[in-house]
């Protein structure tokens, strides 16, 4: 809200929160410590809708998609920052951006956008047989999905890469715990951390028996994903549906 507050070309229309919030009714300038702005919380989107050029959506999946459907009968865009979605979820979304433009990125921000393209092309040159792929991420101990939708999309990245290399689909290993788990020729490895207030930390390690390339991207404030929701609000202005877009559609990679 505060770079929407702050902006000369945006301007603030509501904010929604579920009928059971506590700040329901609470003024949207007051909660992100600003002067009044005589805006309420409100439960209802629909009631926005008729007024608004688009809707920025942190939330979880299934009010994401309960908000995708009204976005797209008002013809609405709608950024999706929303993680922790399955294959079903993600095709019921897609299914909604036939209809309106709908933004949807595990990460807002430029620098973890263009990290995804640079994981990809290292993927791609360094040979499966000697550079193993593992990553790391930690954020704060409140998040409730692991990995994090931004780890698993590095991995989808790297994932890209190999298959290009080898014709072959690499496996996910999303934790490793056992005494007869060793680690299997082109698997693709997870390790999640969560504690404290951490905002998001990533690495991608490519590792052979001589030498080792890290690839990591630390957010140190919360501020980056605000700024690529508002980049890709403006960017959707001018989109047309028909297939969900991605941050890499917004940044022009």
């Amino acid at each position: 809200m505060q770079k929407i507050i702050a902006s000369d070309d945006l301007t603030l229309l509501g904010g929604v929160e579920h009928e059971t919030s506590p700040h329901l009714g609470d003024d949207l300038g007051t909660l992100s410590g600003n002067a009044p702005l005589n805006l309420q919380v409100v439960s209802s989107l629909e009631s926005l809708l008729e007024k608004a050029h688009a809707v920025i959506d942190f939330t979880r999946p299934e009010a994401t998609l309960q908000a995708a459907a009204l976005t797209a009968k008002y013809h609405v865009p709608h950024i999706v920052g929303t993680t922790g979605m399955d294959e079903s979820e993600k095709n019921k979304l897609a299914e909604y951006a036939t209809q309106t433009t709908i933004i949807h990125a595990h990460n807002m921000s430029l620098g973890v956008n263009l990290l995804q393209l640079l994981i990809k092309q290292v993927a791609e040159k360094l040979p499966e047989k000697s550079f193993d792929i593992e990553i790391v991420e930690m954020h704060h101990k409140h998040k409730i999905d692991a990995p994090s939708g931004t780890a698993l999309s590095l991995g989808a990245a790297a994932k890209a890469g190999r298959k290009l290399q080898t014709g072959a689909e690499p496996a996910f290993k999303l934790s490793r715990e056992g005494k007869d788990d060793p680690r299997q020729p082109g698997e693709i490895g997870f390790a999640t951390l969560r504690g404290g207030g951490v905002i998001g930390e990533h690495s991608v390690i490519f590792a052979s028996e001589e030498e080792r390339i890290t690839l990591s991207h630390h957010a140190e404030s919360r501020d980056v994903f605000a700024a690529g929701a508002l980049q890709a609000a403006r960017w959707a202005q001018n989109a047309q549906p028909g297939k969900l877009h991605s941050m890499h559609d917004v940044i022009g990679l």
